[in-house]
């Protein structure tokens, strides 16, 4: 097989990875012939409508491998999935695993079709499966009226809305289902035309820095099952477990959730509960042992445990929350119910490589994100050179090296050099400090990106349409505490003329200029000046210090346009 993806590997890391048990020969694929072999009656996947053995799972597999193989797309290319937070988004992942394909499933529900065809466009898309009515502008744009823009493009998939459906089902634009003996009740013993490599790119993830222009981070099997396999040995996870996630799986956190689940042989339960629906009803009736969320998720069942007086059924005993700090008060109470908080720090460069452990103590999950796990290293460094190491308790920027990083950036080889420090750390971009322990607390982030429950905004592309606003001399989006969701987006705007500026029009003048409707603003704010740097640029430190100490009063505002 030719490799046809620059990448950062080296027999060196490949061969102590091995030698130190952190990487071994299984893709993802793997993990579900040996769960069909092992215990083929036992549920792998489940929704609110739906079960799926692991036998059920294996065929589903197979059967979409083929079709993508019927249809010429071979071994390296990339497949774009585009899909709500489905059990068929795991087929599609595990199909790609087989067939020694690269998976992008990051294309996220905020995405609009124009950016999702640009990213399919980026990653020369051999196929796309996707999802009828789905994404952040479907009232304005059908991709599937749209695919001739992607010349790379072989073939394309659209699934039915999922709440339609009581079966796996993948529909060719024909409209034949390619799924069709998914309900088989034998383990098929030819298991199609293996060729994947646990050590080739099988998932690219589109990632977004400060300008907000996504980057395309490249993972294998063994990286991201480097990271699943140490945290399963540190939470005892088993073929009993029952794995909850809320985070959905185009994003890295349910991704990761899927990962563990599958490599130890458990059950993934996938969150799809409509509005106003109980998370701790829902929760208790699958017997979820463990959860991945965001602080409003762990928030949400809070509320509701408290409103029970009790958390009676419940099995749920960990609670992985990321995306943002948890609240010192949250972690206490979901204590006193029995459930472990699990604090962390990772990034889809290097997985959730950051934990708390079951036994460790109130006050370091409240005040610390954890301990690098097994086969990964942290450093602190001076933040004006990457070569000099910090001493325990002194903030500085956060590097990092190990068997669960990335193995690179997709089609950008400038941006992969430069994220590694001269001795070949990978420099995050975030701030923090090591305690005597080795773990590790966040001060702070580089990266200009303001996180509204888990989904990252990014100012910098709320600006840049703005400005394009009449009248419009300077804007700033910054971020504004949120008690639920963390942060929420608040555009300060300065007029060339002192004109009242009308909010809700500059919100229609956003949507319209291509602004995700998940990406509005939520505040609104018009002040006289603005301040600027000495270098011209905006003092954006100002302004959210106006804000914070109440010299500012941002309105609250809302997008009437389009829900989803």
């Amino acid at each position: 097989m030719i490799n046809t993806m620059l990448t950062t590997l080296s027999y060196p890391d490949i061969r102590r990875f091995y030698a130190e048990g952190h990487w071994a020969d299984d893709t993802l694929y793997d993990l579900v012939l040996k769960g069909a072999a092992s215990h083929p009656d036992h549920v792998a996947l489940q929704d609110s409508r739906r079960t799926v053995t692991y036998r059920q799972l294996l065929v589903a597999v197979n059967e979409l491998a083929d079709d993508l193989d019927r249809n010429g797309v071979r071994t390296g290319q990339r497949v774009a999935v585009w899909l709500s937070s489905r059990l068929e988004t795991v087929v599609a992942i595990l199909a790609c695993s087989r067939n020694g394909l690269i998976c992008s499933p990051s294309l996220h529900r905020n995405h609009t079709a124009e950016e999702t065809l640009q990213l399919m466009s980026r990653m020369s898309a051999a196929a796309l499966i996707g999802e009828a009515g789905y994404g952040a502008n479907i009232e304005q744009t059908d991709i599937y009226d749209r695919l001739d823009s992607v010349p790379s493009l072989k073939c394309a998939y659209r699934l039915s809305a999922p709440d339609a459906l009581d079966a796996l089902a993948i529909h060719d634009l024909s409209g034949r289902d390619v799924l069709s003996g998914a309900s088989a009740q034998t383990v098929p013993t030819e298991v199609g035309r293996r060729c994947g490599d646990a050590n080739a790119v099988c998932y690219l993830a589109f990632t977004s820095g400060t300008t907000g222009e996504p980057k395309g981070v490249m993972h294998s099997s063994n990286t991201l099952l480097a990271n699943a396999r140490a945290m399963a040995t540190d939470w005892s996870f088993d073929r009993e477990s029952v794995v909850y996630t809320l985070s959905p799986l185009s994003h890295n956190l349910g991704f990761g959730a899927m990962v563990l689940a599958l490599a130890v042989g458990a059950r993934l339960v996938v969150h799809d509960l409509g509005r106003g629906k109980s998370l701790l009803q829902r929760l208790i009736e699958v017997g979820a042992t463990f959860a991945f969320g965001v602080p409003v998720h762990a928030s949400d069942l809070l509320k509701e445990l408290e409103q029970a007086g009790e958390a009676k059924g419940l099995r749920l005993v960990g609670f992985r929350i990321s995306g943002a700090a948890a609240p010192r008060a949250l972690v206490k109470s979901l204590l006193g119910y029995g459930i472990r908080p699990q604090s962390g720090y990772g990034m889809t460069e290097g997985c959730s490589h950051h934990y708390t452990l079951p036994d460790d103590s109130p006050d370091r999950v409240i005040n610390t994100s954890g301990r690098a796990c097994p086969g990964y290293e942290v450093r602190i460094v001076s933040q004006d050179d990457p070569e000099r190491v910090l001493p325990a308790g002194e903030v500085g920027q956060i590097v990092a090296r190990g068997a669960s990083l990335m193995l690179g950036y997709f089609d950008d080889q400038l941006s992969t050099e430069r994220s590694y420090s001269p001795s070949g750390w990978f420099m995050t971009g975030d701030l923090g400090f090591l305690d005597a322990e080795g773990y590790i607390t966040i001060t702070g982030r580089k990266k200009d990106i303001i996180i509204r429950g888990g989904h990252n905004i990014f100012p910098a592309r709320i600006e840049s349409l703005a400005h394009q606003y009449p009248g419009l001399e300077r804007v700033a989006a910054i971020p504004v505490p949120d008690e639920r969701l963390g942060e929420k987006v608040c555009l300060v705007v300065m007029a060339r003329s002192q004109k009242p500026i009308d909010a809700n029009e500059v919100l229609a003048h956003l949507y319209h200029a291509g602004l995700s409707k998940f990406d509005m603003p939520e505040y609104f704010l018009q002040v006289d000046e603005i301040p600027l740097t000495a270098s011209g640029k905006i003092l954006k430190r100002a302004v959210v210090d106006a804000v914070n100490a109440g010299r500012w009063s941002p309105i609250p505002v809302r997008w009437s346009g389009p829900q989803p």
